[in-house]
């Protein structure tokens, strides 16, 4: 038993990305994009591009009947999870195996609530620059996809198949047996880089090199370590370190999906960012300073819209 059919809800950057890498090494019908019929209209009459070319997608509306998904993936954002769980009924089956390309670090529990945690397994995107205007995406780097199980120290047989699946189809991945770790370290990444870069209307240049903005980026990402001792996590340096490296691989032209959302004036994800640190700033009775500025910063300009 291996992977042959994939379902993807949600085509914002990530979604477009991996959904044009996999129609390329899948046969049409078995990728499926999940949407409404009015996204699909929508789809179709404007078309979706990926570095200038345009994406030929299998649409499926929520209500299609037909065999489930063997991997079903979530790349929509926070404020659309909801919604996308209700669309994705009809594609995840007993065996379906759920990815979630969501920043943060709690998308997973509330997918696994819907269709039983035991279907779910940890992933985090990293390294892709993505840019996304409209119906046209565009990126340098596509990244790799960190795959394991909820459970540390273990490599289960539906994190190999993943993995098969995904030599398969020429997807570039890593297997952590210490996920939940690693959700916790790009969730620090996230809320330097996508809260600085945002607020100080950069790109990822803005934050590459020295100055004011990398300075704000790195106190906030030092209060999400601080916190991380608290919740047993643990960050330290080198994970610092690490994450900042990663960063500087990124095209300096780019942007954080924050940054692209504030930019097209769309609610954005900073609760998920500033706003889990400093909720759980309150939780240890630790300041988080930085992060609640950033946090009142982008909730000013999305009061703006």
């Amino acid at each position: 038993m291996g992977i042959s059919t994939v379902s993807i809800i949600g085509l914002g950057a990530l979604g477009i990305l991996y959904g044009s890498h996999l129609s390329k090494h899948m046969p049409f019908e078995d990728l499926r994009i999940i949407a409404d019929q009015d996204r699909i209209q929508r789809y179709e009459r404007d078309q979706v591009y990926c570095n200038g070319e345009r994406c030929r997608f299998n649409y499926v509306t929520p209500e299609m009947a037909g065999n489930p998904a063997d991997l079903v993936i979530f790349a929509v954002k926070y404020n659309d999870l909801a919604a996308a769980i209700d669309a994705v009924w009809n594609q995840v089956g007993e065996h379906s195996i759920v990815l979630s390309t969501l920043n943060g670090i709690i998308s997973e529990s509330i997918i696994g609530r819907a269709f039983g945690m035991n279907k779910m397994l940890y992933c985090v995107a990293q390294g892709m620059d993505a840019v996304k205007t409209g119906n046209k995406m565009t990126y340098a780097n596509m990244g790799i996809l960190c795959i394991g199980d909820m459970e540390p120290d273990v490599v289960s047989s539906k994190v190999k198949m993943v993995g098969e699946f995904f030599d398969r189809v020429n997807i570039a991945y890593e297997i952590d047996t210490n996920m939940y770790r690693r959700l916790w370290g790009k969730l620090m990444l996230n809320v330097g880089v996508n809260q600085a870069v945002a607020v100080y209307e950069g790109n990822y240049g803005t934050v590459q090199r020295e100055g004011p903005a990398r300075e704000t980026m790195i106190q906030a990402m030092r209060e999400v370590m601080t916190l991380s001792e608290k919740e047993g996590i643990h960050l330290n340096e080198d994970d610092l370190r690490y994450w900042l490296r990663l960063l500087s691989t990124l095209n300096p032209e780019g942007k954080p999906s924050l940054r692209q959302d504030l930019e097209a004036k769309r609610p954005c994800e900073v609760e998920l960012f500033a706003g889990t640190v400093v909720e759980l700033g309150k939780k240890h009775g630790i300041p988080t300073p930085v992060n609640q500025e950033l946090y009142d910063k982008i909730k000013m300009i999305e009061s703006t819209f």
